[in-house]
C-alpha cells in the first residue's frame, strides 16, 4: 500500500515561516523555489512599470507582483511573478492576497522553474479558469500570451524582436519585448 502525503490547506500554508523562501500550494502539495535572480527581477521591474502605466492611464484595473497570494482555492496557492485584475475583478483583491483567479498571471521563466512555470501551472490556471496566461522566456526574448478556452489554453501568440505587439488582453499596448530585457 502507498501512502499518499497529505494534502496542505491554506491554513497550513499561512503557518509556514516567514524564511526567506518562495512557498505555493499546488492541489495541497508545497512546493519551494529558489528566489529568482536578478535578470529575472529586472525583466519584471519593467515589464510590471509598463502594464501599470497602461492599466492607471486606461483606468483598467490594477497591476500586483510577487511576493503575492494568489489564493484559486483552499489548496492551490500560487505566487505569480505579475497578475493583472480588471476592474470588474477588483472584489478578489483582500488583504491575504487575490482570492479567485485574477485576469492575468505573468510568469518569467528561470532555469530552476521552467517546468513548474510551463506544465504545472499552466494547468492550474486553466482548470482554475484564469483568462489570460504570459509566459516570459529571457532565454529565448519571447513572451508567448496565452487565452483560456473550453479546452484550456489555446495556441499563444508570441511576441518577440523591436516589433510593437498587442498582447491579449489589452489590446491598446504596444508592448515591444526587446525592452524587456537587460
Amino acid at each position: 500500500m502507498t501512502a499518499r502525503p497529505a494534502l496542505l490547506t491554506y491554513r497550513d500554508y499561512a503557518a509556514l515561516p516567514d524564511d526567506g523562501r518562495r512557498y505555493e500550494l499546488h492541489d495541497g502539495e508545497l512546493s519551494v523555489t529558489p528566489a529568482p535572480s536578478t535578470r529575472h527581477q529586472r525583466i519584471l521591474r519593467d515589464l510590471s512599470r509598463m502594464l501599470d502605466a497602461h492599466v492607471r492611464s486606461h483606468r483598467l484595473g490594477e497591476v500586483l507582483f510577487a511576493p503575492l497570494d494568489v489564493i484559486l482555492s483552499d489548496t492551490t496557492v500560487v505566487q505569480p511573478d505579475l497578475v493583472y485584475i480588471d476592474a470588474g475583478r477588483s472584489g478578489l483583491v483582500s488583504e491575504r492576497g487575490i482570492e479567485g483567479p485574477p485576469t492575468l498571471v505573468v510568469e518569467i521563466l528561470s532555469p530552476s522553474t521552467a517546468t513548474l512555470d510551463r506544465v504545472t501551472k499552466p494547468r492550474l490556471y486553466a482548470r482554475h479558469r484564469v483568462p489570460f496566461l504570459w509566459l516570459v522566456d529571457p532565454d529565448r526574448r519571447t513572451v508567448e500570451a496565452f487565452t483560456l478556452g473550453e479546452a484550456g489554453y489555446g495556441e499563444p501568440v508570441v511576441a518577440s524582436g523591436s516589433t510593437p505587439a498587442a498582447l491579449p488582453p489589452f489590446p491598446a499596448l504596444a508592448l515591444v519585448p526587446d525592452a524587456l530585457w537587460p
